[in-house]
């Protein structure tokens, strides 16, 4: 088994990661929007920096499927289980009414592994697109899914719901995957990318890592030709945080300047969009970042 990194204490942000993020009002409703319907966000859950930020525009990336994941990555501050909690039926129309009284021209949902389940959990997300759908027909839907361990047919199952977005992200290099992502296989995640295209040329799709666990700056640019073999249409990277002591270590923090670099070798290996940069995460700005990638309905009144 491979030994992962950890020591026990943590790194100094450096000055270029330190920033201040006053209370807004809007967060509030945000808060009390999702406390109302009962739902998960990753938001929490993975302990994302940008929750506050996000929130006080009232914007909000979904988690369905329950708060226990069934895999181990070694950056992610899910809560595990073998065996998590049935899957709640109401969910995807109780998620479409949140999405509706935030008023989101673009709605970000993404899920929890569900190994567990036969099917991954994969109706369940087509259930939720069509939810939206109905209650919000103008709002633009990304999904940000798991493998579903590579089987096709449930793949296409939330392909044929017609998401907008399709997002998978890769999180990593491929030689850090068995201490990074121990369930996951590099591969089997590009293939995925690929057979959504495949199956329907006009989703958009997306994909991403983060930086600071290891890899060389090499291998970043390796990986996004690979994405791009694979015609994937965005790429996202930003910085890995711990989220405790006991998980994966910061082995470096990328500079500003590097972020830069990874901007401009994703417009060089033909990306429609690159977002780079410390306090990027998949699904962070996710509007703005596919603005460049599909056309967005006009704003209106919250």
């Amino acid at each position: 088994m491979p030994v992962v990194p950890i020591s026990p204490t943590r790194p100094r942000l450096p000055e270029w990661f330190r920033r201040s993020l006053p209370a807004n009002a809007e967060s509030a409703v945000t808060n009390d929007i999702v406390r109302k319907h009962g739902l998960v966000t990753v938001c929490e859950e993975a302990t994302c920096p940008n929750r506050q930020e996000c929130w006080s525009k009232r914007a909000a990336t979904f988690m369905l499927m329950g708060d226990h994941c069934t895999r181990t990555c070694t950056f992610c501050d899910v809560k595990w289980a073998k065996a998590p909690a049935p899957l709640d039926a109401s969910e995807p129309e109780r998620l479409a009414e949140a999405i509706a009284e935030l008023g989101l021209r673009f709605a970000v949902v993404t899920s929890v592994n569900r190994d567990d389940l036969a099917d991954g959990g994969a109706p369940h997300f087509a259930a939720a697109i069509a939810a939206i759908r109905r209650r919000s027909p103008g709002t633009l839907i990304e999904v940000l899914t798991p493998d579903f361990q590579g089987r096709p047919a449930d793949i296409e199952t939330v392909v044929r719901a017609r998401p907008d977005v399709y997002n998978h992200n890769l999180e990593t290099i491929p030689r850090l995957y068995p201490t990074v992502r121990p369930q996951a296989r590099y591969q089997r995640s590009l293939d995925l990318l690929a057979l959504v295209k495949r199956s329907d040329p006009s989703i958009v799709t997306k994909s991403g890592i983060m930086v600071g666990l290891g890899e060389t700056d090499d291998e970043v640019r390796r990986l996004m030709d690979d994405l791009r073999r694979h015609r994937v249409d965005v790429f996202t990277v930003g910085q890995y945080l711990r989220p405790s002591l006991e998980h994966h270590d910061i082995i470096r923090f990328v500079t500003p300047e590097q972020f830069a670099i990874y901007e401009r070798w994703g417009r060089e290996a033909g990306f429609k969009y690159t977002a780079s940069g410390p306090y990027v995460r998949s699904s962070y700005f996710a509007e703005e970042v596919m603005a460049g990638a599909v056309a967005l309905p006009p704003a209106t009144e919250a």
